[in-house]
């Protein structure tokens, strides 16, 4: 198992910040590992949407992947959960007003499944899932230079 989180504060108010993250199609312009996504069930941007989205993979493949929201709480919370794809993880987007902006949280777990599973309960791919959930917590940077560059609302 891993786990991470990272933060960063925003200079945009949490609403603006809280509608760019529940919509998951957004994704590709801030995480350089997701090339796409589509919505695949549910209403949209809301608790109980799947989206399938296509993530780069080691070999330079696409390898697809669903991605559940499980909770949102509008201005603070947007949690998920990831279905399929080669890790299940849990994670979530916890933002709190600042006078500067939106401080955004960034948390996320995750844990092999498949035939990676035994590799894992043998401690062999924990230091290698730890640095991938790291590396895409880390990613909420790129997120903070693309909203940050939008003209604001």
């Amino acid at each position: 198992m891993a786990i991470a989180e990272y933060e960063v504060l925003i200079g945009r108010d949490a609403m603006a910040v809280y509608q760019y993250l529940l919509d998951a199609t957004n994704l590709p312009s801030w995480r350089h590992d997701v090339r796409s996504v589509k919505l695949v069930q549910g209403p949209a941007d809301s608790k109980g949407a799947v989206y399938r989205k296509m993530v780069a993979g080691r070999s330079g493949l696409s390898i697809p992947a669903e991605l559940e929201i499980t909770n949102v709480r509008p201005g603070a919370e947007i949690e998920f959960h990831i279905v399929s794809g080669p890790a299940t993880r849990w994670g979530g987007y916890y933002l709190s007003t600042e006078d500067d902006g939106t401080r955004v949280r960034f948390a996320m777990e995750a844990k092999r499944v498949g035939r990676f599973g035994i590799l894992n309960r043998l401690g062999l791919l924990d230091g290698m899932l730890q640095r991938r959930v790291s590396s895409d917590v880390a990613q909420l940077e790129q997120l903070k230079d693309v909203l940050e560059l939008q003209p604001a609302l």
